[in-house]
């Protein structure tokens, strides 16, 4: 289909009930219930590795969704991202029971200082092999701000700037304060390291002050590879400088372009070879022998979703709370009410039907999915790729059952059209990126001593 490289392709899931598609944790064929049971997850990450993904990358929320009624009732309701696991507790026993899989963790720069954090990480490389990611991420849940004692989220553009200052020193403590060589392991003298060869590292920013030594020797990869999702002006930035791999939230191949090369000059700006970002979209597909057979499938599936815990994740996402609208009420009532903010008459502008509910548009907006057979599919994920998308980030609507469906039935159809990869090269989570090493390029602002 395309001379470019092949696809890299996650399974986006999350340490809970419940991720997107709320309510199918009912379902007969789902798993979802047992999210505190080890053995699901090593299933899950057997199978992924079967298909030949790349890695599982687990999302988080530090707070319940309490945006919807004003209240977090309809979360805890439906078990909407609610309870959630530390997914990182889950990764060395992951890795033991695979081989190649990586495995990228979600964790806010508001949670745990970067000392401490920057072991966590180190620890996970090392008992994973190199294999871990650390998806860097703002908290967008006011709760989160709460309940970490800051009394509420700063404001955007601070929170970039602290996450510029936890990103610096923690990879201070990651690439500089061990040289290569500061492990001797001589049993002889019984000398484990050099101590003129570990350093502390003096960091001094806006929000962190962090001395070192890094209590961790140099694992694998050093610096975990790094993930990032953020559009705005400020979040391409900190992507350009900082990210290895980033999230576009684009539903169109038509208009993902203009966001890559965004992300691209971005990079380029900060001193980096624009290609050592990798840009992912978000897709969800529901797989058929038949289309239409895939169609009835999708549509079955969305009718046995909720539209209460659909609500309240998407008054999150959107920004406002949808209770105060009437979820029952007719989309074409709606239409005809006099001032109507911009908003919320863009998003009645996407229903189809005037008797649709305000709640069921937004049932369908949170859920897009693209049913289809597995050629269809492969030629979905080929046109992400000829407008310059260099991975998916596979969502499911039921667990495991869309991965098992996937892995059996489309893999191979990707792997036929050099889509996705047939076998695992060797090395760690960003040699199987990047095929250049396992540490950061020099070109990386973090192996400069001011990174």
């Amino acid at each position: 289909m395309t001379d470019r490289p092949r696809m890299l392709f996650n399974a986006f899931s999350m340490a809970a009930v419940s991720h997107h598609a709320q309510g199918l944790w009912a379902e007969p064929d789902s798993r979802q219930l047992e999210y505190t049971d080890p053995q699901m997850w090593i299933d899950l990450a057997r199978l992924l590795e079967r298909g030949r993904f790349d890695a599982l990358f687990n999302a988080d929320v530090i707070a319940p969704y309490e945006r919807y009624q004003g209240s977090r009732d309809a979360t805890v309701h439906e078990g909407m991202q609610f309870p959630t696991l530390d997914f990182s507790t889950l990764i060395p026993l992951l890795a033991y029971h695979t081989e190649h899989l990586g495995f990228a963790y979600t964790q806010n720069i508001l949670q745990e200082p970067p000392y401490a954090f920057a072991r966590r990480m180190s620890t996970l490389d090392h008992l994973s092999g190199g294999r871990v990611a650390w998806n860097v991420v703002n908290s967008f849940l006011p709760g989160a701000g709460r309940n970490l004692g800051y009394g509420g989220l700063p404001d955007h553009d601070e929170l970039y700037e602290r996450a510029q200052d936890y990103l610096r020193a923690a990879c201070k403590l990651w690439e500089w304060s061990w040289d290569d060589d500061a492990v001797v392991k001589n049993r002889v003298t019984r000398q484990f390291a050099d101590p003129a060869k570990v350093h502390e590292i003096k960091h001094r920013g806006p929000y962190y002050a962090v001395d070192g030594p890094h209590l961790c020797e140099p694992s694998p990869q050093r610096t975990p590879l790094l993930f990032q999702a953020g559009q705005s002006a400020v979040g391409q930035k900190f992507a350009g400088r900082h990210a290895e791999a980033v999230f576009i939230g684009s539903q169109d191949p038509g208009n993902a372009a203009s966001l890559v090369a965004g992300f691209r000059d971005a990079a380029r700006t900060a001193g980096r070879d624009p290609g050592s970002i990798k840009v992912f979209v978000p897709r969800t597909y529901v797989v058929g022998s038949t289309e239409a057979e895939a169609r009835r499938r999708d549509t079955e599936l969305l009718e046995r979703q909720t539209i209460e815990g659909n609500l309240a994740r998407m008054s999150v996402f959107l920004d406002r709370d949808f209770a105060e609208d009437d979820p029952a009420t007719p989309i074409g009532e709606l239409r005809r009410r006099p001032n109507l903010p911009k908003e919320l008459r863009a998003l009645l502008d996407a229903g189809d039907r005037d008797d649709q509910t305000l709640g069921e548009l937004i049932l369908r907006i949170g859920n897009r999915r693209f049913p289809g057979t597995p050629e269809q599919i492969a030629a979905d994920v080929a046109a992400w790729q000829e407008a310059g998308v260099d991975g998916i980030n596979l969502q499911y609507v039921v667990l495991p059952t869309s991965f098992t469906q996937f892995v059996d039935h489309v893999c191979p159809v990707l792997q036929q059209h050099g889509l996705m990869q047939r076998e695992y090269t060797d090395g760690t989570l960003r040699d199987k990126f990047f095929g250049a090493g396992p540490r950061l390029p020099d070109d990386h602002p973090a192996r400069r001593c001011d990174g």
